[in-house]
């Protein structure tokens, strides 16, 4: 209550920003872009303030096909949810030459943690990243997406510091094939033209006070702790034909250890081109269980049956994650449940 009563209190202006711009970088000049391509986009000057957590992607092209415009042409021919992952086999993101944080499989990747961290405001966000899960809105034609490295890489996601005085570059392995990023018939032919490629950094401007301090703490020679949570990829590509299957991981090294485990399954959709790479299938699954170090998850048996719409005790687990992943109590989940039950009844 003392607060309403400071009649006499000076206004308050943070200004230790002084502004924040957004630059374009471009790969160097004799890159190109077709498939296993690898693609280097530098930020060579040091002198600067960045902000990589809320820097983008710029990608431009064009979806080709055999199959002419019209009707049939255009519902047989598009690209998948999340298309502009796909068309990377890698990410990489390097300061001063050293690797900082690498997403392999990006697509695949990217894909499973939006949909376990994603709610339905940032769902309809990213659609100018290419993200829709629920529309088929991209078929042939010129396309251009803006997509947030956040998305991509868990060192963005995280780290949300300026980085100072840093050479950056962030490499870019483009897939061997467009399979993934397509739904298309075969006869079709059809291929993903990239035509743009930029990388866009926000610039940090800062008053001459804390300017000043910064480097004060750099001459220090003290170390700065860089923390985030990274992203890897298992995959075990190949079941054997029983009903019951253990898969040995070793997930963790003398700096990393594994937090959370987000488990998929996926038949028949890999580098098929009529079969849509952005989706996950359900192939029966009636238990699953953890086993880490002497401990195991969950105690109980699930007992799930897909055909019969049991799915309760993992739509629980779904909404129970972004709480814990991100230390929240927004509940907003991009997929609901009466959503996953009429896709699966669709499929």
């Amino acid at each position: 209550m003392s607060d309403i009563l400071s009649i006499a209190g000076e206004p308050i202006f943070d200004d230790r920003i002084v502004k924040i711009e957004t630059h374009t970088y471009n790969p160097y000049a004799n890159t190109t872009f077709g498939n296993s391509d690898e693609i280097r986009i530098p930020i060579q000057q040091q002198d600067l303030y960045t902000l990589p957590c809320e820097s983008f992607l710029y990608i431009e092209g064009r979806l080709e096909s055999k199959k002419p415009s019209g009707a049939e042409g255009e519902s047989s021919t598009r690209l998948v949810n999340n298309c502009a992952a796909f068309m990377f086999e890698e990410i990489r993101y390097e300061l001063d030459g050293v690797e900082i944080d690498r997403s392999r499989n990006v697509g695949i990747t990217s894909t499973i943690k939006n949909y376990a961290s994603l709610t339905v405001e940032r769902s309809s966000i990213l659609q100018n990243a290419g993200w829709d899960f629920a529309a088929k809105s991209h078929a042939i034609d010129d396309f251009n997406f803006y997509v947030p490295l956040s998305v991509l890489l868990g060192f963005c996601e995280d780290f949300k510091r300026v980085v100072i005085n840093a050479r950056h570059e962030l490499i870019l392995i483009r897939a061997r094939n467009d399979h993934n990023c397509l739904v298309s018939r075969e006869s079709h032919e059809p291929k993903i033209v990239l035509l743009k490629i930029q990388w866009q950094m926000p610039h940090v401007v800062l008053n001459d006070v804390n300017k000043l301090a910064l480097l004060r703490t750099l001459d220090s020679g003290r170390y700065l702790s860089v923390a985030f949570r990274s992203w890897d990829l298992y995959e075990f590509p190949l079941l054997q034909s029983t009903t019951k299957h253990s898969w040995a991981v070793k997930a963790a090294t003398q700096l990393e250890k594994p937090r959370y485990v987000i488990f998929v399954l996926q038949s028949g959709r890999k580098n098929v081109l009529p079969q849509d790479s952005s989706i996950f299938d359900d192939c029966k699954l009636t238990n699953v269980k953890l086993y880490l170090n002497s401990d195991f998850y969950l105690y109980d048996d699930m007992n799930l049956n897909f055909e019969k719409n049991k799915i309760a005790v993992l739509y629980n687990m779904y909404s129970k994650f972004r709480k814990t992943y991100y230390g929240c109590d927004d509940k907003d989940e991009a997929l609901s449940l009466i959503w996953l039950n009429l896709k699966r009844s669709v499929r």
